[in-house]
């Protein structure tokens, strides 16, 4: 018997018949599409119908999960936002080292 949940983007499911864990990625209702990615970081689409004749089991996030594609550009995003904040701190620093004196003049 299958057990009919809704695709629901972040949510992990076991794919009972396969004893396949899986995340969703995405869901694109107009195409009833649903974008899926495996542990091992192969991502898969399915069409509603698919979903549909799964026997899911939902489950929590699977320990050592070390992130996917999804998670990946995330971190990308994260490192890159951290390199512009450093360089705007060390820009910082320097026009602090410029100091001017009674008359208007910058020394450094």
């Amino acid at each position: 018997m299958a057990r009919e949940y809704e695709p629901v983007a972040g949510q992990w499911y076991e794919n009972i018949d396969e004893n396949d864990s899986f995340r969703v990625l995405s869901v694109d209702e107009d195409s009833e599409l649903i974008e899926i990615e495996y542990l091992d970081g192969e991502i898969e689409e399915l069409d509603l119908d698919g979903w549909r004749e799964l026997d899911l089991e939902k489950i929590n996030q699977p320990e050592g999960w070390s992130g996917g594609a999804e998670e990946e550009e995330d971190e990308e995003e994260d490192e890159l936002e951290e390199t512009w904040d450093e360089d705007d701190d060390e820009d910082e620093e320097e026009e602090e080292d410029w100091d001017e004196d009674e008359e208007g003049r910058s020394s450094y």
